[in-house]
């Protein structure tokens, strides 16, 4: 599949594994992936993301990169689940202050402190791998040739998770995108 990548996709999948590794993350999480989206420039993604509020504007971006990290600290937790979950009277915020209180700030993110442990490449995570295959799925969807930095964001925001709230956060949806990319028509996606 890696061989139908475009120059700026590959750019992105390299760029998330860099942010994992700079993490010492285990894995190539999704979220690695919006992380390395929102470091593109002149491509098909940060245009979109740019029309839409995000791309371009540092306030933005760096509001995403937190609502990303919040989520992280909170081990992944979305915050539609973390308000489930209070809901049933678990405040995860008080879990994860006192996990940090404990253990460090960072300690429920999976993430290691001492960032040279890994010498070998890092796998990607199932999220990772879906976000990657729904983008082949989106561009097949679109009668595109080859899969896009495009595509993988659409793929993010097609797919439950922190990234795709995050983005919703801020006004970054599928629809939104599919309009901003391909106007005002949109193929279903698998």
């Amino acid at each position: 599949m890696f061989e139908r990548f475009t120059k700026d996709a590959r750019a992105v999948v390299t760029g998330a594994v860099e942010h994992a590794e700079g993490a010492g993350a285990q894995t190539v999480d999704a979220e690695h992936l919006l992380h390395a989206l929102l470091d593109r420039e002149a491509s098909r993604a940060s245009f979109a993301l740019a029309v839409l509020g995000v791309g371009g504007r540092e306030e933005a971006v760096r509001s995403v990169r937190r609502a990303l990290d919040d989520a992280r600290r909170r081990a992944g937790l979305s915050q539609a689940e973390a308000e489930a979950l209070a809901g049933l009277g678990i405040d995860v915020s008080e879990i994860v202050a006192r996990v940090e209180e404990t253990h460090g700030v960072g300690a429920m993110s999976g993430d290691r402190k001492d960032k040279g442990w890994w010498s070998g490449r890092r796998s990607f995570s199932r999220g990772a791998k879906e976000v990657l295959e729904k983008s082949l799925r989106i561009a097949v969807a679109h009668r595109d040739r080859h899969i896009g930095d495009e595509h993988i964001l659409l793929a993010l925001t097609a797919r439950p998770g922190v990234p795709a709230e995050v983005l919703a956060d801020h006004g970054v949806t599928y629809e939104a995108l599919t309009r901003v990319l391909y106007g005002g028509g949109e193929a279903k996606a698998g």
